[in-house]
């Protein structure tokens, strides 16, 4: 029977080994947990935020999500494609053209040679990079690099697409291109996960949050709840400063 969920995760910590000096100078083990006994669900074609401050294990649960680590503790499963931008450049060489970068990145979210070849002119329209992919990346701009990053990733035909924060940078006429393409996304039933400190840009592409603080999760609900309690958290904390 299928899983009503796209991604699961029940119980999972993440921690690093840290290395400190102790007594006489000697090195004793700890570990620093990024995030500890988080649980929740995503369904299918379901939007979520995540929100927290820098450190509270944002970029912890996306790198977790994409199988890039595993958890140390708990379990997580995901059902179906998962392409993720979670680092503005992960996967970009600064030294080869745009049209390397394009092929390299493009295996990277798992596109054969083939289907790359494919949707190549696809990539690169919707990048609107097509006068400079011949040039090194090292002389693109940090917009540019989102273009093409983000271009990359929605011609890989993800069924659980993450991003991480990097959705600030660029110009507002492509960001609100990025947020139509997405949109689309959800009409198709494809799955959304969001980390970002700005506030409009969750609640204008997701319809529920959960907020991470320290390692811990700490609400989930609608998000202009979630969003409205956590930004009511930064206000009070500055003020007792």
């Amino acid at each position: 029977m299928p899983s009503p969920y796209s991604i699961e995760l029940e119980n999972v910590t993440k921690s690093f080994p840290l290395q400190t000096s102790g007594v006489f100078g000697r090195l004793q083990p700890e570990r620093f947990t990024a995030l500890a006994d988080v649980s929740f669900t995503v369904g299918h074609g379901e939007s979520l935020a995540v929100v927290g401050r820098n450190g509270a294990g944002k970029s912890t649960l996306l790198n977790l999500i994409s199988g890039v680590t595993p958890p140390t503790a708990g379990w997580l499963r995901t059902d179906g494609h998962v392409t993720a931008l979670l680092e503005l450049g992960i996967g970009f060489h600064p030294d080869l053209t745009g049209r390397e970068n394009l092929a390299l990145n493009a295996s990277l979210c798992g596109l054969s040679r083939a289907e790359t070849q494919q949707r190549y002119d696809a990539i690169v329209e919707f990048s609107e990079l097509g006068e400079v992919m011949g040039d090194p990346l090292r002389t693109y701009s940090s917009g540019m690099w989102l273009r093409l990053a983000f271009a990359v990733a929605v011609h890989s035909e993800p069924e659980i697409l993450l991003i991480d924060e990097i959705l600030a940078v660029g110009d507002e006429q492509f960001q609100q291109k990025c947020f139509d393409r997405m949109t689309e996304f959800r009409r198709q039933g494809k799955t959304i996960v969001c980390a970002s400190h700005v506030h409009g840009i969750v609640s204008s592409l997701c319809e529920r949050a959960i907020w991470l603080d320290q390692g811990r999760l700490v609400r989930d609900g609608k998000v202009e709840e979630v969003c409205r309690e956590y930004e009511e958290s930064l206000r009070s904390a500055e003020a007792s400063r």
